[in-house]
């Protein structure tokens, strides 16, 4: 094992290398954007409502409820699911030296789905979900493989840098393909759209979405690299890669500081994401606000989220990752608290403009922050990753879980918006347990790894 440590710390930092693991945050950020926060939820919530009754009330396989709970608990169930299989998935493709595949095969999985919602109608509503669910599981699923890959082709000293970078080449991406979409939505007739069928060019662009997702990863596979330590599996892949997942977990009992930093991230991240899977439709049932607000808030959110992820790097270089982090959680309670009390489109703006500030950088140094937590010496990345992204998943569906429930028994979204000021302050709790750099060298020494 030492042997191909040697020999893959000489093949760091390759450009060619780096820019393509960025490019796969071009490639698969357009789903956030278009499916998770723009369009899709806006295009939902118009299917879903009924013109005749002013109901939002749908029926999905027999089951009647609010489309916003039934939206709520759809992102749910799909985390859900990655969450329970990432880790063993994680842990055959690190035995295997199979991760680019298994990245590969939930990225066709998601992008193949996301473009099936082109057949999202009234009359397929309930199917329709199941695709979404299905790419979120795509999504959700190709990022644990995705994110592994950091500590393999870059030296720590790079990590934030490089995160960010990722992370700001996806908000570029998503929004030129935002904005084309929206062009074709406003003005349908510049691409041969009939003005009266307003259906089309919202379903054309969950189409765009997946083409563009599928086709700029191959860039990204093509580049990055398979096997990167030569492992040669013997065996069953299955049993192998259990023992794996074992070895791994073992590990990870030993780091008490990559523990209360999984801790911290469980809780403010929950509140993050359910922030970003909700607020298009908070703006759409609470705020009444019209599509074309909407928009200019995500778009807001995006363009600003650019510099927030390069300044929260900056902030890191400066003070340490785990202080950055704290001021983010803290500017993330504050706009908790100013959007409990929100009415208006411009208030929906400025809040707005600051999620964006502080979206980027979590996201960016929380990825770069947790590899930094992983011992040096070991190969199973995949592994690792898998305990930061069910941490991530687990969060997600236990917060949009919260949401729905607390909207559904309350009648309100603003005591929903309440709760999460909750996830975050426990999220900064735990940050402070986490200590400095020297300590956490002295832990990793701790660590053997076989």
């Amino acid at each position: 094992m030492q042997k191909y440590l040697l020999y893959f710390c000489m093949q760091k930092n390759n450009p060619t290398v780096t820019r393509a693991w960025c490019f796969y945050d071009w490639a698969n950020s357009v789903y956030s954007l278009v499916i998770t926060s723009t369009i899709f939820p806006i295009y939902y919530s118009a299917v879903a409502k009924n013109p005749e009754t002013d109901s939002s009330i749908v029926n999905f396989f027999g089951f009647e409820l609010q489309s916003s709970v039934l939206f709520s608990y759809a992102v749910s169930g799909a985390f859900l699911i990655i969450a329970a299989l990432s880790p063993f998935l994680t842990a055959i493709a690190d035995y295997s030296g199979r991760k680019k595949l298994f990245m590969r095969l939930f990225c066709y999985l998601g992008s193949i789905s996301c473009a099936a919602l082109f057949f999202f109608t009234k009359e397929t509503f309930s199917i329709s979900v199941i695709f979404f669910v299905l790419a979120s599981i795509g999504f959700s699923g190709s990022i644990v493989f995705y994110n592994s890959y950091l500590p393999e082709i870059a030296t720590e000293d790079q990590y934030d840098k490089l995160s960010a970078q990722g992370f700001s080449l996806g908000y570029i991406g998503s929004v030129l393909l935002l904005v084309f979409n929206l062009a074709m939505i406003m003005q349908p007739g510049w691409f041969g759209i009939a003005a009266d069928n307003t259906s089309l060019p919202p379903r054309i662009a969950f189409l765009t979405t997946g083409i563009w997702w599928f086709g700029f990863a191959q860039y990204s596979f093509y580049h990055l690299p398979g096997n990167v330590y030569h492992r040669k599996p013997g065996g069953s892949w299955v049993l192998n890669g259990f023992k794996e997942l074992q070895k791994v977990l073992n590990q990870v009992k030993e780091l008490p500081l990559l523990k209360r930093f999984l801790l911290a991230y469980f809780f403010y991240n929950m509140g993050v994401q359910t922030v970003m899977y909700v607020a298009t439709i908070f703006g759409i049932e609470v705020l009444a606000l019209p599509d074309e607000a909407l928009i200019i808030t995500i778009l807001i959110i995006q363009l600003v989220a650019i510099a927030g992820a390069y300044g929260f790097a900056a902030l890191s270089n400066k003070y340490g990752n785990i202080k950055a982090l704290i001021i983010a959680v803290i500017i993330w309670i504050g706009i908790c608290i100013a959007a409990y009390f929100i009415n208006s489109a411009n208030q929906f703006y400025v809040l707005a403009a600051v999620v964006g500030s502080v979206m980027g950088g979590i996201q960016s140094l929380s990825r770069s922050t947790y590899s930094k937590l992983i011992p040096a010496t070991t190969i199973e990345h995949a592994s690792f990753f898998s305990f930061y992204d069910v941490t991530e998943k687990i969060s997600i569906v236990l917060g949009t879980l919260a949401y729905g429930a607390i909207a559904q028994l309350t009648g309100s979204m603003r005591y929903s918006i309440l709760a999460l000021i909750v996830f975050f302050a426990l999220g900064l709790l735990f940050l402070s347990l986490v200590k400095g750099k020297r300590t956490l060298q002295a832990e990793q020494e701790r660590v053997k790894v076989s």
